[in-house]
Parts: C-alpha cells; sequence; structure tokens
C-alpha cells in the first residue's frame, strides 16, 4: 500500500545532530525519502537549489543563513518556490510563529518534540497540501 508520503523528497536542515537526528527518524516514519541533512542554512540552501525535493525541514537559528533566510530565498527562487517548508524552532513566542509564516513557511512546530508527532505533522502537511489550499492543518497535542 502506497501513501501520500511515499516517494516524496526531503531535506533537513538543523545545528543540533541530536535534533537532526531525531528529525531523520521522524522523515523515514513519514516514508518520506531524505536528500540530504545539513548543520547550516548555506549548505541546506544550496541542496535545495540541487535536489529541488517536496519538503525542507528546517530549524531557525543555524550558522551560515537562518532558517528564515533559507525560506524566504526558497519563496523567492521560481525554480524551488514549489517546496514545502516545515520550520522547527524552539522559539514558542507568537512573534516568533508569526516570523516563520511571514516568511513563507507552511507548518511551524515547536521544539521539543517527538519523532511520532513530527513524522504524523508531515503526512497531515502533505494530506493537506494534496487536498488543496482551503483544507486545515491538524495541530498537534499540547506537551
Amino acid at each position: 500500500m502506497t501513501t501520500a508520503t511515499e516517494g516524496l523528497r526531503v531535506v533537513v536542515a538543523d545545528d543540533d545532530e541530536d535534533i537532526r537526528s531525531l528529525i531523520v527518524i521522524a522523515v523515514r516514519k513519514a516514508n518520506l525519502t531524505l536528500c540530504a541533512d545539513l548543520p547550516d542554512g548555506s549548505s541546506a540552501l544550496a541542496a535545495v537549489r540541487e535536489h529541488k525535493p517536496d519538503l525542507v525541514l528546517l530549524d531557525v537559528s543555524m550558522p551560515g543563513l537562518t532558517g528564515l533566510e533559507v525560506t524566504s530565498a526558497i519563496r523567492a527562487d521560481p525554480e524551488i518556490a514549489s517546496a514545502m517548508v516545515f520550520i522547527l524552532s524552539a522559539a514558542v513566542d507568537d512573534t516568533a510563529v508569526a516570523a516563520g509564516f511571514a516568511a513563507g513557511a507552511d507548518a511551524y512546530m515547536t521544539k521539543p518534540f517527538s519523532p511520532n508527532t513530527l513524522a504524523a505533522q508531515l503526512t497531515a502537511l502533505i494530506a493537506s497540501t494534496a487536498a488543496g489550499p482551503n483544507a486545515s492543518l491538524p495541530q498537534p497535542p499540547a506537551p
């Protein structure tokens, strides 16, 4: 049985190796194909331009370019603008979340997270995108 996520390509960027490992676990649980997992925003943007993934998972605070800068660059480039962008951040205040969406993110999740919850949110994002612009993304349960 195939799923909506099967075969979709992903680039992951987070400067914390342990967090990046958890994100990779979630990507695999969601049946997504990992193209690259990287420790900084500059290499993430290069990988997005090279691989043209369906989904990009970004930390906000990274060396080189921030996740918000990478998101803005993705949205400004017609070759890669269609990629879904999922922001992961330790910043939980409304201003930080609003900045993520203002930069062009499709989804925003706060850290810490479980790989199972992230995998479910990735699947929900992909399903809502496939369902069209009026679909709503379910909110993760409170920690």
